[in-house]
């Protein structure tokens, strides 16, 4: 079988791995990009119209320069591309409960935003909930003793045009996407690594592995036994009252009990749409990749509804405008894992980044691109090196 050579493959097209082949693309690599589908697609991780960003990330202080850098980068390619990617319109985290709500192994994640906010200078206002309900009239159920965390540089990114953007830009810098092709194999070979597809050998001085929830069977251990694959589902229901939400409305996060699954996390109108995007979040790992379930079912409907919408929100009906299904891919302390591959020499991994990583994505993939090339990064990853789980 024929080889083909470049400096760099990129396994997997998604968030971050469009991001990191924009970069090495841009930085003058000869790279490849591969991916199973053709992205922006459907099947992974990386789709569902938004995706909410914010500097104040409760998950921890690591995150924080990756996002800065990010919003930058969105930025950039609005101005090269003319496509709206990054919508401002600020973010809500808010605790509405009887006690404080977990979430990304936060024990209160509303508290750790203000903390980091303050610490980091990050703008930000502290709400009390007659403050939330006078400035944003959705959020009149909420609880008398409800915090919210307002921060205005927060909002929404559009994934699926963020990731065409930057696979257009890739291109026009000279690097090849080869699309509907599943790589089978990585394996080191002389310095360099051999990357397998059916019909198709790519043979790289590096690779770097983005595959998302195909990334355990792809890249064995540790990664099997460390990553998790999780079905989540994303709704929109129909609005009531369009008029109750201001003409600019922040994106949301509600801890509304104490468990990683009281929480829920939601989108403004989209203007034209007349329907709210709401999700909550699981942490139940599928038996089997293969065994993803698409479809959302009107019981999950039902339950999303009671559970998250009524209750917190005004104006929302219980009508279903449409629903998808996406995957998170976790490890078990939520965290991301951007390391080298223990046992395959010249192989960065960058999985698992589920649950809050597009934000990251543009920053993450410069961070890569600058490791591969040249060893190091301007941001710091070692709290994503893969020690933590020894």
């Amino acid at each position: 079988m024929h080889e083909e050579r470049c400096d760099v493959a990129v396994v997997g097209l998604g968030a971050m791995g469009a991001a990191t082949l924009y970069q090495l693309a841009r930085a003058g690599a000869d790279v490849v990009g591969i991916d199973r589908f053709a992205p922006p697609h459907d099947q992974g991780s990386s789709h569902g119209d938004t995706r909410i960003t914010r500097l104040a990330v409760g998950e921890g202080a690591a995150y924080i320069p990756l996002v800065r850098r990010s919003h930058a980068i969105w930025r950039e390619l609005e101005a090269q591309s003319g496509e709206a990617l990054f919508e401002q319109c600020g973010v809500l985290v808010m605790t509405s409960s009887e006690a404080p709500g977990r979430h990304h192994g936060a024990d209160d994640f509303t508290a750790q935003t203000i903390e980091l906010a303050r610490r980091y200078g990050i703008d930000h206002e502290v709400l009390k909930a007659s403050e939330i309900r006078a400035r944003f009239a959705q959020f009149g159920p909420i609880r008398d003793d409800a915090t919210g965390y307002f921060e205005p540089e927060g909002g929404f990114v559009r994934p699926e045009r963020c990731i065409a953007a930057q696979l257009d830009a890739a291109r026009q810098h000279g690097a090849t996407v080869v699309t509907g092709v599943t790589v089978s194999s990585i394996e080191s070979a002389g310095g360099g690594v051999r990357v397998k597809t059916a019909d198709r050998t790519f043979v790289a001085n590096k690779v770097v592995t983005c595959a998302g929830m195909w990334s355990a069977g792809l890249l064995g251990e540790p990664f099997s036994a460390l990553l998790k694959v999780c079905r989540q589902k994303l709704f929109w229901f129909r609005l009531e009252a369009p008029s109750i939400f201001a003409e600019v409305s922040p994106t949301f996060i509600l801890s509304d009990g104490p468990s990683e699954t009281d929480i829920c996390y939601g989108f403004p109108p989209i203007p034209g749409e007349n329907s709210m995007k709401i999700a909550s979040e699981q942490y139940t790992g599928l038996d089997s990749i293969d065994s993803l379930d698409r479809t959302v079912s009107q019981a999950e409907v039902a339950q999303m509804y009671r559970d998250h919408v009524l209750g917190n929100f005004a104006g929302v009906t219980p009508e279903l405008v449409k629903a998808s299904v996406c995957t998170y891919t976790v490890t078990p302390d939520y965290g991301f894992i951007i390391d080298d591959h223990p046992a395959l020499a010249n192989v960065t991994v960058v999985s698992a980044c589920s649950g809050h990583g597009f934000k990251h994505s543009a920053g993450i993939g410069e961070a890569v691109a600058q490791r591969c090339l040249t060893g190091r990064s301007d941001v710091d990853l070692s709290a994503f090196s893969l020690n933590r789980f020894r």
